[in-house]
């Protein structure tokens, strides 16, 4: 059985340290497997978006103003990305949840994904809060050979990801 790595103190969480677990994902990584479901439970991995550019915002919850704001403005900034990109929100918010908030939002662009069921997203990108079983802030960008392109794992978790820089990661793919 595979050990997993911790990394202690890694991020802040409200100003306390907080520790993660899984690996440290760097650009020109290849990209990790995962498996998480969409609003109707359906499975989502890697191979699901296969050749595509992908975008994938990290956050702890919905149902947080902060976490609102983010897929918010992500949500704008996909509509103007071509249908070579994909544009990913994943937290561990039960699909059912994720789907009510999308509706209620006006969220079109914007795949919200659950990683509620395994963690395997949050295990395997090295996102998973270890006490709070909330996935931390990050972002990543993957190109469409399947490596990574841009990493941001947000130091404070209570603050917002550097939304220039990812876009502007995803359009030096174009």
């Amino acid at each position: 059985m595979n050990s997993i790595t911790e990394r202690s103190a890694a991020v802040l969480f409200k100003g306390n340290p907080a520790s993660l677990l899984g690996p440290e994902i760097k650009v020109g990584d290849k990209a990790p497997d995962f498996r998480v479901v969409d609003n109707g439970l359906q499975p989502v991995t890697l191979a699901t978006d296969a050749g595509k550019i992908r975008l994938i915002a990290v956050a702890p919850s919905l149902d947080t103003a902060l976490c609102d704001t983010m897929t918010r403005k992500f949500n704008q900034d996909a509509a103007a990305l071509p249908d070579s990109v994909v544009v990913y929100t994943i937290t561990v918010d039960l699909p059912f949840a994720q789907k009510r908030w999308c509706g209620n939002a006006g969220i079109d662009k914007v795949k919200t994904l659950s990683d509620y069921q395994e963690r395997s997203f949050g295990l395997n990108y090295g996102v998973l809060l270890k006490d709070l079983k909330l996935l931390a802030r990050s972002v990543f960008v993957i190109d469409a050979e399947d490596n990574i392109a841009y990493v941001e794992l947000v130091p404070e978790v209570t603050t917002e990801p550097d939304y220039t820089a990812a876009l502007t990661a995803v359009k030096a793919l174009l």
